[in-house]
């Protein structure tokens, strides 16, 4: 199950925070900020989807993710690269370096974690 937009940018400042209660993620957010009541909304459907949990004190909710933000990502990488490069690394490897404005350095440096990647499994 994905997230929405909107779900998907309070999860950001979820993984950010680690722990919040609903007045730091609020403060998270840019003016003009949303109302109490969306983010309220947004938080019970991701509890819901299972990417949120909380602990009742008091009154109050302190949220946390049950997702980590690598395992997410990592998904939609692959998600991406299946649904547009043929579920071929490559092809999406070869797009992204050449639609990219990467400078030389980056690509230097995408090429050093290619390799130790490389020599990892390799061992």
């Amino acid at each position: 199950m994905d997230l929405s937009q909107s779900e998907e940018e309070l999860m950001q400042y979820l993984w950010k925070l680690e722990k919040a209660f609903m007045k730091d993620l609020l403060e998270e957010y840019p003016e003009p900020k949303p109302a109490p009541t969306t983010v309220a909304t947004l938080l019970k459907r991701m509890t819901e989807k299972g990417f949120v949990g909380y602990e009742q004190m008091g009154r109050s909710r302190q949220y946390y993710p049950l997702v980590k933000k690598s395992d997410y990502f990592s998904k939609h990488v692959n998600g991406l690269i299946k649904k547009f490069f043929d579920n071929s690394a490559s092809q999406f490897a070869s797009f992204f370096t050449s639609e990219t404005d990467l400078s030389e350095a980056e690509l230097k440096e995408l090429k050093s974690i290619v390799e130790k990647e490389i020599e990892r499994k390799h061992q």
